[in-house]
């Protein structure tokens, strides 16, 4: 039966669901805010509700998102990743409005997006784990609790959040002095992001691999994995590349952190699609981080090496069908890589370039290649949102083949208008240690020439080229 389904997003994970709506033969509903006037997700929605001129806020207003649910009659919501998707309040209140929220439980969510009960569901079920603290006391009894944790277990220590996610809420304490210097203001800090001050204390894994494992779970017994990704490559704690699956060649380990995130997933009472985190240190112990309640901005990889549509899937799972696949059934089939094209200058410490306008844009293609953007020529990125213009992947039968298509497309790739994370990446790719799968999470820090590169003229030419070609093409529209 034909269902009616909103989308509380924005940018390319709307367009991303929308699509998947579609293809299922239900009604995809899009919300805006008044910065997102030209966006193309709402041109390509069957429906798009106003929610208010923003910027940001009316995306996070849960009242609302579910009053724009109630006009268009929806009997679903998909919320995406960032703004509420990992709001236990925004899944109560479809709970409470009859609305199916397409992910799992406000309860799992809210479980597991305080980190301190996450880590206590996940010892309790014997999972491994990097030595934690509880929520620290407010004032100095919290400040001497972190002084002792840090005192047992040596320096550097990770400050973080109780109630943060995506990068964010996160510090690297390195001495006494800095604890004391930065305790009070990470616990404000995290009152003003997550309105909640609570913080706690987890030893610092030095230079690990992060990898990750896609569990898909029904609600009703059925749980399975769909393999693991490495995004190893970030930058303030926020990724730029990820890879399925890992470049772990330790199979045995590889099976041992993806049957331990089944068994994180059976331990939180998991229902739909996640993702669940670990850090992988020199000596491939893996430890525990976190479990994502949500579609993850890099699921593209993972859809491209085993043929599994995951947001198709978690939208089936939330109307009430099994899973119609089993462990067995799920293959790994060569590498996939995702590049995070953002409107940033990487060499102007990645500063983001929002107010800027598009004046040509192509994007590359052929075979083993997908794009997940909502960029196109004559866009003005708003300064308000999230700097990522389009994700590519390219998928390969092995690595190399994998890495080549990923270096021909940047090739291709123009973007003139706002200056973008490909040059860097151009670089990147060509760096001996990266071609050999050897990275971590300090990769930029301890290959700091990565961004000291210049502007292609290769590249100016084809700008110019093709800025002759448009105006040609205009002036001659039935040219051959």
């Amino acid at each position: 039966m034909k269902k009616k389904i909103l989308v509380a997003n924005r940018g390319e994970i709307a367009l991303r669901i929308i699509r998947a709506i579609q293809e299922l033969g239900h009604t995809a509903v899009a919300v805006y805010e008044t910065p997102d006037n030209n966006a193309l997700h709402i041109r390509v929605a069957d429906e798009a509700i106003w929610l208010g001129d923003g910027p940001r806020c009316d995306y996070l207003n849960i009242d609302k998102v579910i009053a724009a649910a109630r006009k268009a009659n929806v009997e679903a919501i998909h919320p995406g990743y960032g703004f509420l998707a990992e709001n236990p309040d925004f899944a109560r209140a479809c709970e409470e409005s009859g609305i199916i929220f397409i992910g799992p439980t406000s309860e799992v969510i809210s479980n597991l997006g305080n980190k301190v009960i996450a880590r206590q569901i996940m010892k309790e079920a014997g999972i491994p784990m990097v030595p934690g603290t509880s929520n620290l006391a407010a004032g100095e009894a919290g400040m001497e609790e972190a002084r002792g944790f840090a005192a047992k277990y040596g320096y550097p220590v990770m400050l973080k959040a109780t109630a943060g996610g995506g990068g964010r809420g996160i510090r690297r304490i390195d001495s006494d002095q800095q604890l004391r210097e930065e305790y009070a203001m990470a616990r404000s800090e995290a009152k003003a992001a997550f309105n909640d001050d609570s913080v706690y204390l987890e030893k610092v894994v030095l230079t690990p691999k992060h990898v990750e494992v896609q569990v898909i779970c029904d609600g009703l017994g059925n749980y399975l994995h769909l393999g693991t990704r490495d995004c190893s490559i970030q930058r303030r704690n926020q990724k730029l590349v990820e890879i399925a699956p890992s470049l772990i060649k330790n199979q045995a380990l590889v099976d041992a952190i993806c049957e331990t995130a089944v068994q994180a997933a059976r331990a939180a009472g998991y229902r739909s699609a996640g993702t669940v985190e670990f850090l992988v240190d020199k000596d491939y112990n893996f430890y525990f981080m976190e479990i994502n309640t949500r579609i993850q901005v890099e699921h593209t990889v993972t859809e491209m090496v085993t043929g599994i549509d995951i947001v198709r899937t978690m939208i089936k799972l939330a109307l009430g069908k099994p899973l119609a696949i089993t462990q067995k059934d799920i293959n790994i089939r060569g590498f996939a890589i995702e590049l995070r094209i953002n409107a940033e200058d990487p060499r102007n410490n990645f500063m983001p370039e929002g107010g800027k306008t598009i004046h040509v844009y192509r994007s590359p293609g052929g075979y083993g290649v997908r794009l997940d953007g909502f960029a196109y020529q004559g866009y003005t990125i708003p300064e308000v949102y999230d700097s990522l213009l389009v994700k590519l992947t390219v998928h390969g039968f092995s690595w190399n083949e994998a890495v080549d298509r990923l270096r021909r497309c940047l090739h291709n790739f123009v973007i003139a208008g706002p200056k973008t994370t490909i040059p860097f990446y151009l670089k990147l790719i060509d760096e001996p240690t990266f071609q050999e799968g050897d990275f971590n999470t300090s990769f930029l820090e301890t290959h700091p020439h990565l961004l000291e590169y210049e502007e292609s003229s290769t590249e100016g030419e084809k700008l110019a080229n093709l800025i002759a070609e448009i105006h040609f093409r205009k002036e001659n529209p039935y040219a051959i």
